[in-house]
Formats: C-alpha cells, structure tokens, sequence
C-alpha cells in the first residue's frame, strides 16, 4: 500500500456491505481517514490488498507486530468484498501476510474473528488445524504458532465443513483471477 492507494482503499471499504463492515471491525463502521492511513500500513503494520483485473481493490489484510508472551507476534485482520467471498481471496491475502510474517521473524500469529463469522473460523480450521481458539462472549481469539503451515485443505477437512469438491475439480479451480500486491 502506498499512500496514493488511499482512495482506493476507501472506496473498496464504502463499498463493503454492513453485515461485513461488522464482521471485520465488530461495528458496522465507516473508517475515518485516520484509520484509513492505518490501514494502508502506517507504523509497525503490514498491509496487502487483492486486485481484480483493473486494479480494483476486492480484499484487505493487515498485519500488526507486537512483543508476545513466546516472541515476536503479529495480529492479523482480513476483509474480502462480498461478492468475492469464497472465492479463495482471503486465503490468498493470509498466506502473503503469513509469508510476510516469517521474514520478519515473527512466532506468533493470532487474530479476532466474531463467533458468528462461520466462513472465516471454517477457513481457519481447514487450512490450519492447528490453532488455538478461545471464545469469549461473541468473538473467538485465534492464535497459531510460526512457523506453520498455511496449506490447501484436504477433501476430508472440506467435507468436515459441508463442502465437497466435485469430481475434477481442483482446490485451484474455484479460485477467482486476482493479485496480492504487497506493501
């Protein structure tokens, strides 16, 4: 993200629904240009987006180091526009901070997600069994250890959630053209 990007990043926000506003901030908030400028990436942040072709902005992940109880952490936010949710975009976004995150020393992945947000904790689980979840009234902490794995799912964990692959179809083949730019 660069700081030209900040339209962009706000338009791709204002266009998000209420329902995933909420998601995302746990309050169906507009952000202010001061947490616009947070979100591109400012101080110990690390932010990626998702383009479609054309460059626009379909999905936003960041990334924020902090000190942790067994090393250098980060806690990870990730937003994807509605009508590209499912479509392998977040999971994209995660593997880029993920990836980011190893490079940077970092032990300790953790993020907040609403109990009630059954796509993103059904990803989770799929792609990283592994983590430690805690609920807490309406939200759900997630912490997982680095360096791990941020794989495909395999058939049985998707069948666990309710999706089945069809015949011949690929973990890739359901996913959408896009770019993970970095910044």
């Amino acid at each position: 993200m660069r700081a030209s990007d900040l339209g962009s990043l706000q338009a791709f926000f204002a266009g998000l629904s209420v329902q995933t506003r909420y998601l995302r901030f746990f309050a169906p908030v507009r952000p202010t240009p001061t947490l616009l400028a947070l979100l591109s990436g400012g101080g110990n942040a690390y932010a990626v987006v998702a383009t479609r072709h054309g460059g626009a902005i379909i999905g936003h992940a960041i990334a924020a180091d902090r000190a942790g109880p067994s090393g250098p952490m980060t806690e990870i936010g990730v937003v994807v526009a509605d009508a590209w949710q499912g479509q392998g975009v977040g999971s994209a976004l995660l593997r880029a901070l993920i990836a980011a995150a190893r490079a940077r020393g970092v032990t300790t992945v953790a993020m907040d997600v609403m109990a009630d947000n059954w796509k993103a904790l059904a990803m989770i689980a799929a792609h990283w069994p592994e983590a430690r979840i805690d609920r807490s009234g309406t939200s759900v902490r997630i912490c997982a250890g680095l360096p791990g794995t941020w794989e495909e799912p395999r058939p049985a964990q998707l069948a666990r959630q309710g999706r089945r692959r069809r015949p011949g179809e690929s973990s890739k083949s359901r996913r959408s053209s896009t770019t993970v730019a970095t910044g």
